[in-house]
């Protein structure tokens, strides 16, 4: 009998933990999530083409010197803004100086004789043809003066336009020589977008038409104007140079910007921006169905204002949710707010 109230506590203990574990409660469902949603919306808007383009100056001089001579002073270095007439380098010409003065003194030479002759013809000692011979001779020595003179103002080497400085290829005691570049001087204050359009594309644009530039990626694009459209097409590419003045201080020389061109009109589906998230290079948003939110994957276009176009993953008429809250997750039951 002894072995019978042994197994007894054991039985009864069995039966106590079969009664617990059954006694468990399912965990509540998880409460909807306030959302705010709006609609995906299909729209017939001109398709864009980005074409690549380069910023450069209106105004751009490669200065040089009109003189044989050594550079004396450069006192300006790259990225230095210069003004109209503000003189960039200064040569040292002797033998343009020397030039100078023997025209100085053939000059006044010739008036002296002028003056003789004058008072020889008006005494009768000389005929008049000496006196108009002499006076040649004065107008000959101030043409060569003046001659010389602007000769030695080239050693003076002055800003065409006001501007940056972009090159520098010489330093002081350097020899100039005519057609030697010196320095290389662009403009600030109008800049152009320079870029190759498509042929068909181009038959669309006219001189004084606004065209949309994107500059820094991410950013809203800035409104150029197109000034110049070339009549000639690449016989190898099939494009045509187009250049687009842009507003002042939007851009720098020799930036990469993007042309942003319409073609034919195409239906785009639209969303809101902020219904998009990004995780690494995955795009996705969450779309509500019977009242719970659905992730899925999509793949976008190009940005127009607050909306974004989808070019895959959603259809028409289905509803996004607008800033998905951190806590959302696929499948969770969520409540659109108004």
């Amino acid at each position: 009998m002894r072995p019978i109230f042994l197994l007894l506590p054991l039985g009864l203990a069995l039966v106590t933990g079969c009664t617990r574990q059954d006694a468990v409660v399912a965990p509540p469902a998880a409460a909807p999530l306030p959302v705010q949603a709006s609609l995906v919306v299909g729209e017939f808007l001109p398709a864009l083409i980005e074409m690549p383009a380069t910023v450069r100056p209106v105004e751009r001089a490669v200065i040089s010197a009109k003189l044989t001579g050594t550079i004396a002073t450069l006192p300006w270095g790259l990225g230095h803004e210069v003004r109209l007439g503000e003189v960039l380098v200064t040569l040292s010409v002797p033998e343009t100086e020397a030039r100078v003065r023997q025209a100085q003194a053939q000059l006044a030479e010739a008036e002296r004789a002028t003056e003789r002759e004058r008072t020889l013809v008006a005494k009768g000692v000389n005929p008049p043809d000496a006196l108009r011979d002499a006076e040649d001779r004065q107008r000959f020595a101030q043409a060569g003066l003046a001659e010389a003179e602007a000769m030695l103002a080239h050693a003076n080497i002055r800003a065409p336009f006001a501007g940056v400085i972009t090159e520098k290829h010489v330093l002081p005691g350097d020899l100039a020589t005519p057609g030697l570049p010196l320095l290389a001087l662009e403009s600030t204050s109008r800049l152009r977008a320079e870029g190759t359009v498509p042929e068909r594309a181009a038959a669309r644009l006219r001189i004084g038409d606004a065209l949309p530039v994107i500059v820094h990626d991410g950013a809203a694009p800035v409104s150029g104007l197109i000034e110049e459209i070339s009549a000639a097409a690449d016989a190898v590419s099939r494009s045509v140079l187009v250049k687009v003045a842009l507003p002042a201080a939007s851009a720098r020389s020799g930036q990469f910007v993007r042309l942003q061109i319409a073609t034919d009109a195409s239906e785009a589906l639209w969303a809101p921006v902020t219904a998009v998230t990004r995780f690494g290079q995955i795009e996705r948003v969450f779309v509500i169905g019977q009242n719970r939110a659905v992730l899925r994957l999509v793949k976008t276009g190009r940005t127009a204002g607050q909306r974004i176009e989808i070019l895959s993953g959603l259809n028409p008429g289905e509803q996004v949710v607008l800033a998905p809250p951190a806590a959302l997750r696929d499948g969770q039951p969520v409540t659109i707010q108004p």
